[in-house]
């Protein structure tokens, strides 16, 4: 409406109440909200209309009312601080404490925190910690096997030893469903009371953990986990899994960070490391974003961005000595890593398969990868296969080790990647000795204005064959 002309007939209520229609004596010129804004109200870009200033000076010099809510910071601390403790109960009565308040920020000092129970995040909280010097370490682990069948619908099971075992502390029950290593059923809960050989948990068994099925109890848990909440950041910490100290466990059950069904949340400066499992893994979850994050010397994946995740991003993130740096699971879709570093992995620096499409690898460096610098996965149907993925101004070099490895290697009915202005590299005594290799199903595989330096075969199609 900017710069109209009303019409200039308006209306005006007379003292009596009553309306009288009325001529304006000029023009009526009425500004929209992105055009004028008053003294202490800034403009909010992303709304296009004024914003009330709300500094103490904004507030104190106007008569407007206080509508912008401010977020609480609360300081947990060893000695220090409004908490002060070293495990994760302190830690968590300050969440909870701020979830209470409808979010905030739970700022902790410098220490090494020893937890016997993940950390369970609430929406709208920061976990801000000290930088490397804020560390969140699992304790020493037990596994023990159950004693006595429990069925889907009790609170407690009997194990061999309860030793190791501790009211509050987390455990997770397995009961194998298949020789694989995923093949489990598993819950995850809190101890509630321990009497003798039981254990008492705060929630019930829901499935069946039977004797004959292998049915165990231990003390694995993630150290940050959630399910069901949104808009969460973590920053400045570091996450050690203690893992000479516990068990292996599945990065579909757990890792350093493990969430499912969780959106919009964000880890800058953050290191999982020695997780006897995943770094991060993530399940079913949307816009995860990654900056200047570290997966060091996991047992299995270093980032698990998992089913059905969509639009992940990883910003100049690490992954090295893990088992494979960047793992595409099933159905992730429109992500993003750009200027990481993926290497000296077990396996693979960046894993793609499963219905794993339309992500954009960017200025990566994946290189000492034991195997393959970059694998899209042979799926055993083109539906299946992770279609429109593309490389793009990357280095990707000296990847295998025992035996002669890969640049990049597209297995099965892989259709339409682009591969452009990237450098393959073998350098000296290194054991890249093919470029990119192409199978014989895969299809529309654009390579454009790459270069190969030291691979004996830059470019190896087995198509033609």
């Amino acid at each position: 409406m900017t710069g109209r002309t009303l019409l200039t007939w308006i209306v005006v209520i007379c003292a009596s109440g009553i309306a009288v229609l009325t001529r304006a004596a000029s023009p009526v010129v009425l500004a929209s909200w992105s055009d004028q804004a008053r003294p202490g109200w800034p403009r909010d870009a992303r709304a296009g209309r004024p914003r009330h200033d709300d500094s103490a000076a904004g507030v104190t010099t106007t008569n407007r009312p206080m509508r912008d809510r401010q977020a609480f910071v609360l300081t947990v601390g060893q000695t220090e601080g409004d908490l002060q403790g070293k495990d994760d109960k302190i830690l968590q009565a300050g969440i909870e404490y701020l979830h209470r308040l409808g979010g905030g920020t739970l700022r902790i000092l410098p220490g090494t925190y020893t937890l016997n129970n993940a950390l369970h995040l609430r929406p709208h909280i920061t976990l801000h910690g000290s930088g490397e010097t804020t560390i969140l370490r699992k304790a020493d682990g037990v596994v023990t096997p159950v004693m006595r069948d429990s069925d889907w619908f009790e609170y407690g099971v009997q194990v061999k030893d309860p030793a190791g075992f501790v009211p509050g502390g987390g455990i997770m029950l397995r009961s194998r469903t298949g020789p694989g290593e995923w093949q489990f059923d598993v819950l995850r809960a809190t101890i509630t009371a321990i009497r003798g050989e039981v254990l008492f948990l705060d929630r019930l068994t829901l499935k069946n953990f039977w004797t004959d099925k292998e049915a165990t109890a231990a003390t694995i848990f993630p150290l940050l986990t959630a399910e069901n909440v949104d808009d969460v950041a973590v920053k400045d910490l570091v996450l050690d899994g203690n893992r000479d100290r516990n068990q292996h466990v599945n990065g579909n059950y757990a890792g350093a960070v493990f969430i499912q069904h969780c959106n919009r949340w964000r880890f800058e400066n953050v290191t999982a490391r020695n997780y006897n499992g995943d770094g991060f893994s993530f399940q079913v979850c949307d816009d995860i974003q990654f900056d200047h994050c570290r997966a060091i010397d996991n047992a299995d994946l270093g980032f698990h961005p998992g089913s059905g995740s969509q639009r992940p991003v990883f910003r100049h993130c690490t992954a090295t000595g893990n088992s494979q740096g960047i793992f595409f699971c099933w159905s992730v879709s429109d992500g993003l890593a750009e200027n990481c570093i993926l290497s000296e992995n077990q396996r693979y620096g960046i894993s793609i398969g499963h219905r794993d499409t339309d992500n954009l690898i960017r200025h990566c460096t994946i290189e000492r990868n034991a195997e393959v610098g970059i694998l899209f996965r042979n799926e055993s149907q083109e539906f299946r296969a992770g279609h429109r993925n593309r490389i793009e101004s990357c280095t990707i070099r000296d990847n295998g080790a025992a035996k002669p490895g890969f640049g990049i290697d597209i297995q099965g009915k892989t259709q339409d990647i682009t591969i452009r202005s990237t450098k393959l590299e073998n350098t000296a005594g290194g054991n890249q000795k093919t470029g990119i290799r192409i199978g014989k199903e895969a299809q529309r595989i654009v390579l454009q204005d790459n270069t190969f330096d030291g691979c004996p075969t830059p470019v190896e199609d087995l198509r033609n064959r």
